[in-house]
């Protein structure tokens, strides 16, 4: 028995004195339970909207002062015409407006006022649960004046979807699967590839040659380049013959992001094989430090605005969030490079810092 105590007791020992496995076993499920409980959410908070108030009388104020004291809702602007709907949808940052007609008080104590609700539905999911917030407190407004009143005046609300009419969930996800796809294919397998060539010792000998160890890096990842290439020409086509995915933007320019968006994924492969030991560490790092923060923090599914703060900042420095809003602009609004400039930035500034960290790690291990 002493003998089996002692066994176990060495077992312990052994796996505690192991960081990567203690992180594995305790920092791994406490960092998911967070990200999950926060990142995972229907709830809508902050969501910017805009409002095209025709009326501006007192009933429009009341409504909009109510829906705005919720704590839903944050005011990104007041709009003066309908022609701005569609440029601060393109923008990208309002995600509702609301639409009041002239003479809304008159039409209201008449009991035939209407109000238009707009929603950008490139993420359906979202729309719905704008639209559905919204008009719940409208009508509870209507019901409180009637209550007050002791009258009863209906409020009619009509809504339109932009850029998916149809509540399309493909439309939102292929985008998504688009970034996860790519870093997999590029991130993970570079890096796997890689970190095995250090395993056998046969990276060394590369780099010992008379080739520099950029050439060394950029012969080992052209062929990850063109194979993630063909994936996202592939999942394109895919996506536009079978599920009717549009295609409102520029194709050149859409495979221009792509190619962009693969080489940082390429050179943050190469910069995990550069940390990693073994073929399973890098494995590891590629899935838990680019593959969740890739589903969790790009608003491939879940809203970044409706996160913590701390989580939004975080989502800055996730490559995918910027691909996956170049994509949705680009294919479902049509929106060329002025619009998508600041996210090719990001995404170009991405391909460096990762490149140029990577070269230099190497050549450390080189010297």
């Amino acid at each position: 028995m002493h003998r089996f105590l002692s066994f176990i007791r060495k077992e312990f020992l052994h796996i505690l004195r192991d960081r990567r496995t203690v992180l594995i076993m305790f920092g791994l499920p406490i960092v998911q339970v967070i990200l999950f409980g926060f990142a995972i959410t229907t709830e809508i908070r902050d969501a910017n909207i805009a409002i095209l108030d025709m009326s501006k009388d007192r009933v429009t104020r009341s409504i909009s002062d109510k829906i705005l004291s919720t704590g839903y809702f944050k005011l990104d602007k007041y709009l003066d015409s309908e022609d701005e709907v569609e440029q601060v949808f393109r923008e990208g940052k309002v995600k509702e407006v609301i639409l009041f007609h002239k003479d809304f008080a008159s039409d209201f104590k008449k009991g035939n006022a209407k109000v238009h609700l707009i929603v950008d539905a490139t993420d359906p999911n979202t729309g719905t649960t704008l639209i559905n917030y919204t008009s719940a407190i409208m009508q509870d407004y209507v019901r409180s004046t009637n209550a007050a009143y002791n009258i009863s005046q209906p409020l009619s609300i009509e809504t339109r979807m932009w850029y998916n009419p149809e509540l399309k969930g493909v439309y939102y996800f292929i985008p998504g699967v688009i970034a996860i796809i790519l870093m997999i294919v590029s991130a993970m397998l570079t890096s796997i590839s890689l970190t095995k060539e250090r395993e056998l010792g046969t990276m060394e000998v590369l780099l010992a040659s008379p080739m520099k160890p950029g050439q060394v890096i950029i012969a080992k990842v052209v062929p990850y380049l063109l194979l993630s290439f063909l994936n996202a020409i592939i999942i394109l086509i895919l996506g536009r013959t079978i599920f009717g995915l549009p295609m409102e933007g520029s194709v050149p320019l859409l495979l221009f992001e792509t190619l962009l968006f693969i080489l940082v994924a390429l050179a943050l492969g190469v910069l995990i094989s550069t940390k990693a030991q073994t073929q399973q560490v890098a494995l590891m790092i590629s899935l838990f430090g680019l593959m969740l923060p890739t589903i969790l923090l790009s608003g491939f599914i879940f809203p970044i605005e409706n996160m913590p703060t701390i989580l939004q900042v975080i989502a800055n420095v996730i490559p995918a969030k910027w691909f996956v809003i170049i994509v949705k602009e680009i294919m479902l609004k049509g929106g060329g490079i002025e619009m998508v400039w600041k996210e090719t930035v990001f995404l170009m500034g991405f391909v460096v810092f990762f490149t140029g960290l990577s070269m230099k790690n190497y050549k450390i291990r080189l010297e």
